[in-house]
């Protein structure tokens, strides 16, 4: 039985990985989802203390690449050059993506690891030549089972469409080299049953299965109408199957072939999150290539689900492409990367609206965060002249806080760091957030503050305490999900002189109570959230 990512020993790397995106266009709101999510696990990890390599990339071969660069009047290699630099990289930094490498596949470091790989399964005789002849979508790369293809209607009625591009598959006819796919079904299967979580979400698992218990046909691995690919390397008249070459970026980017130390480190995986678009390449192909290789398996393959605009999924092709940047320019960079995670179950196809963004915006961020932030931040500065007072006076009320905070960190561990539920990780601190709200309310701390006996002046103190400390506390949690608020917010409780750098604390120990040393100068700094502006044209 193949080993997996997850069993991986020693000093690896937690290692996780997104698709490499075809640069045909810029990117979108999907994109930037799967990426921003693989950025909030690999932080997560980070501040467990573990070691972490998040990988993305590019995706740069293929006839779709070929044909749009054609369309612009450039080469494919100026075309995906400018799309790289000008569009995909400048993102993920915007969107605060701190990724350790991106990968391309016109790299040479990828194409010469690629050839060697396929010449490897050729010399063990598990790619012969043969012909082919199917129905062909450009958009996936990826010729087509009939049972896959639906009925066209209006101006395409009378063809079959792709199902996921919605346009007219091309019936091609070619000579190609095939990997002997069909022979791995029973060996996947019975890799399925050995390691339930594979796959997931379920859903997912249960149709890659089905899909293999019906039988496997071998796979074309080779071009040979258009050149736009790495070359077969015994036979140049060939390019490599597009997504042979992709897939093998999750190893060449990690030094298969070229640096075994890093290599034996860090693969394989222990995350592949996807699109369910591209499932079976991931759950199906890659695993038997790197079984025929006779190397481990990846942890888990995570399908997200399809992010609609009005029953649509969003892309180019059916007009519903939005770009991060229209979002990110109203309500920031952090709140974007927290709305997609906390509004969508991770896994699940989930609706994007405006409206829905602005309302969770308003009440979640900055009314129960920002305002609390605020409220505290003002208090401690007037009653205390902006140091933190020490608490003395605890009872029920504090010790329900402290227990509150405790509960949060295991739940959102649990379920970000372990079960990529990234929305009940998210909820788990938001409940918090609204405990913490509800205990100021409950204390009153504006009347307790009129009592000016050492008992009342302790009392207030201990409320002050407590609530700057819950804040702590959601500071570390929320780093990995919006890491510049959670940084104003540390900087604000006077943190980063007392207790260093926020990046260096574990998100397992956010809930130790009595970090914040009595003492420390709190500040209200600028707002978390501001309101928003009214919703651009």
């Amino acid at each position: 039985m193949a080993a997996t990512g997850s069993e991986k020993q020693g000093a690896t790397a937690y290692y996780v990985s997104t698709p490499i995106y075809y640069v045909n266009d810029a990117p979108h709101l999907g994109h930037a989802y799967t990426t921003v999510a693989g950025d909030v696990l690999t932080r997560w990890h980070r501040q467990r203390g573990e070691k972490v390599w998040y990988l993305t990339g590019t995706d740069e071969h293929g006839q779709k690449i070929m044909r749009t660069a054609e369309a612009n009047d450039v080469t494919p290699q100026a075309w995906c050059d400018k799309l790289v630099e000008e569009a995909w990289k400048p993102l993920w930094e915007h969107l605060d993506i701190a990724n350790d490498d991106f990968i391309r596949t016109t790299e040479k470091r990828h194409t010469d690891r690629v050839q060697e790989f396929v010449q490897d399964l050729y010399d063990k005789d598990e790619i012969y030549k043969g012909g082919y002849e199917g129905p062909y979508c450009v958009g996936c790369e990826e010729y087509k089972l009939p049972g896959d293809l639906i009925d066209g209607e209006g101006e395409f009625a009378g063809q079959k469409l792709c199902p996921i591009h919605k346009k007219p598959v091309e019936l091609l006819k070619e000579e190609n080299y095939f990997f002997k796919l069909s022979e791995y079904g029973p060996k996947l299967l019975e890799f399925y049953a050995a390691n339930p979580g594979f796959i997931q979400p379920e859903s997912a698992r249960n149709e890659v299965v089905n899909f293999v218990e019906q039988g496997l046909q071998d796979l074309s691995i080779s071009r040979s109408t258009f050149d736009w690919g790495v070359p077969v390397p015994w036979d140049e008249k060939h390019v490599i199957y597009v997504w042979i070459d992709a897939l093998l970026n999750y190893a060449t980017a990690v030094g298969y072939g070229a640096n075994q130390e890093k290599f034996e480190g860090t693969f394989p995986a222990n995350v592949h999150l996807i699109g369910k678009d591209i499932l079976r390449f991931h759950s199906v192909i890659w695993p038997a290539m790197l079984m025929a290789q006779g190397l481990p398996l990846p942890g888990k393959v995570v399908a997200n689900g399809w992010l609609m605009v009005g029953g649509e999924k969003m892309s180019k092709s059916n007009l519903t492409g939005i770009k991060p940047q229209d979002l990110t320019s109203h309500f920031g960079v952090d709140a974007y990367r927290w709305y997609f995670l906390r509004a969508i179950a991770y896994g699940s196809d989930g609706s994007f609206s405006w409206e829905d963004f602005t309302a969770r915006y308003t009440s979640e961020l900055a009314n129960d965060y920002g305002n609390l932030a605020s409220r505290v931040a003002a208090m401690v500065g007037k009653y205390f002249g902006g140091a933190l007072p020490e608490a003395t006076a605890a009872g029920d009320a504090e010790r329900a806080v402290q227990e509150g905070l405790a509960k949060a960190v295991a739940t959102a561990d649990l379920k970000i760091g372990e079960e990529l539920d990234f929305q009940g990780g998210i909820l788990a601190i938001f409940e918090f957030v609204k405990q913490v709200n509800g205990y100021i309310t409950e204390q009153e701390p504006w009347k307790v503050a009129k009592d000016s006996t050492p008992e009342g002046q302790a009392r207030l103190a201990t409320i002050l305490y407590t609530a700057a400390e819950s804040l702590r506390g959601v500071a570390v949690l929320l780093n990995a999900v919006m890491p510049d608020t959670s940084q104003k917010l540390w900087d604000s409780l006077g943190a980063e002189e007392s207790l260093g750098a926020l990046a260096d604390q574990r998100v397992q120990d956010a809930g130790t109570w009595g970090v914040l040393p009595a003492g420390t100068t709190v500040t209200k700094g600028a707002v978390l959230f501001p309101r928003l502006e009214e919703k651009p044209a």
